[in-house]
């Protein structure tokens, strides 16, 4: 512990699995005397953990950590996350950097700093990730987010899709033990979390590693859906081989999981999905997708897709964009596909030119842009419940905002008896913007 009160803020970039690290760091670090700033304060340490998941995101992590010690020369910079384990001799590639924090490393945060300042000499505390076979704990009873609390379940990926980096910074899977999450899920109810989101970064193994056949994704969620206090389970993003009909009927059966699924997708393109070693085909896929839509009235499903990946050609693009007319999804968070050292992708010949690759993203989030229309149109004049999250301006005009249960976004006049963490019944009215529909006050 600190003899003299010092003061920490955080930068967080990438994943829901970030910033779930950062909120646990944060708590260790509180209980242990150091007083939590907002970013862009002025702190005795500096900590930026940092994300890998594309070029674009290991760049912006290597100038966050240049800008931050620019900005606060003294402070103590620690640098941690997928970018941190990316790199090759970070002691000579970051000389802004006082310590790194590998993964599977950040519950140490506190022994580190104070062997800092003890020793006062840079540390490299990256170890080999793909040697680790046990679970980074963490205990989590306050989040940044005041309403929706992320649960960490799982660290790891066994996959290797042939463009993701993951599975060489995060490792293999390895599970949380199901009494752990059980006890935290338990104290996030008892601060008045009414919703959490189960997340990890490859949610749906886990288990996997663990030796007994009754733990698996499907009995934590049954377990975890009968904790006091909770009201909405929102699930992380899920392998559509894992939406069975076993394991719908399993969950259709949980009152408190959201109609709200995140099926990764990545190309509707059966050749393109093999390239990328993705683990199933466009009619397993679909087959996933009517599944829910069977089991749940009008469920919000989501996707990613890669557009622009080695080798994909006019028609292969053709086939993904009318792949994706015909199941007509609620929302797709579309990437151009972007090279990673390291990656077998990386390696591929046939890399598609920059301006191919913005034509593919603008044609799909015109596809989009329409979907997303009208499917919310289709909750127009009904009541929904919306768990009220924040004061937000729109178009001058202050609002209540926050999230249904299928993750649509609803703005609600700002009325005396709704605070931040209700859950609102409203009636949805008109469209605010593309954004934002709006919520009558409470029904």
């Amino acid at each position: 512990m600190v003899d003299n009160m010092k003061s920490v803020s955080f930068l967080t970039l990438g994943c829901k699995v970030n910033q779930y690290e950062s909120d646990g760091m944060a708590e260790l670090l509180k209980a242990n005397g150091y007083d939590v700033l907002p970013w862009g304060e002025k702190s005795d340490v500096s900590i930026v953990n940092t994300c890998a998941v594309t070029n674009i995101a290991s760049r912006k992590s290597r100038q966050m950590l240049n800008r931050a010690k620019k900005i606060n020369p003294d402070t103590v910079l620690v640098a941690c996350g997928c970018y941190i384990q990316s790199v090759d001799d970070v002691l000579n590639t970051l000389p802004e950097v006082d310590i790194f924090l590998g993964n599977n490393q950040k519950n140490r945060i506190v022994e580190f700093l104070d062997e800092y300042y003890k020793n006062k000499t840079r540390q490299d505390h990256i170890i080999d990730i793909n040697r680790e076979s046990a679970y980074e704990s963490f205990a989590i009873n306050n989040t940044v987010a005041n309403t929706r609390a992320y649960v960490k379940v799982q660290d790891g990926c066994n996959r290797f899709c042939t463009y993701c980096i993951i599975p060489y910074v995060r490792g293999r899977v390895r599970s949380r033990s199901m009494e752990g999450i059980v006890r935290e899920v338990e104290s996030l109810a008892a601060s008045g979390y009414k919703e959490i989101v189960v997340t990890g970064i490859h949610v749906t193994s886990y288990g996997m590693d663990i030796e007994d056949d009754n733990i698996n994704f499907l009995s934590l969620i049954t377990r975890l859906n009968e904790i006091d206090g909770i009201e909405r389970i929102r699930l992380g993003s899920l392998e559509p081989n894992v939406v069975t009909k076993e394991f719908v009927e399993g969950i259709v059966k949980l009152d408190k999981v959201c109609p709200h699924f995140h099926l990764s997708l990545q190309s509707g393109c059966d050749a393109t999905l093999k390239r990328m070693n993705r683990h199933y085909t466009t009619e397993e896929y679909k087959r996933g997708v009517e599944l829910l839509r069977d089991a749940y009235d009008n469920p919000a499903i989501t996707t990613d897709v890669i557009v622009g990946f080695p080798g994909e050609t006019d028609k292969e693009f053709e086939e993904t964009y009318n792949y994706l007319q015909d199941i007509n999804l609620y929302e797709m968070h579309v990437f151009p596909y972007s090279r990673r050292k390291g990656t077998k992708a990386d390696t591929m010949s046939n890399q598609i030119n920059g301006n191919n690759k913005h034509e593919r993203s603008e044609k799909l989030r015109r596809l989009v842009a329409m979907n997303k229309a009208l499917y919310e149109e289709k909750f127009m004049g009904k009541s929904v419940k919306v768990l009220v999250e924040e004061i937000v301006d729109i178009d001058g005009i202050s609002y209540w905002v926050g999230h249904t249960e299928r993750y649509v976004k609803v703005a609600i006049p700002i009325d005396d008896r709704i605070k931040s963490g209700d859950i609102v019944e409203v009636m949805l009215s008109k469209r605010l913007n593309d954004e934002y529909l709006l919520g009558e006050s409470p029904v």
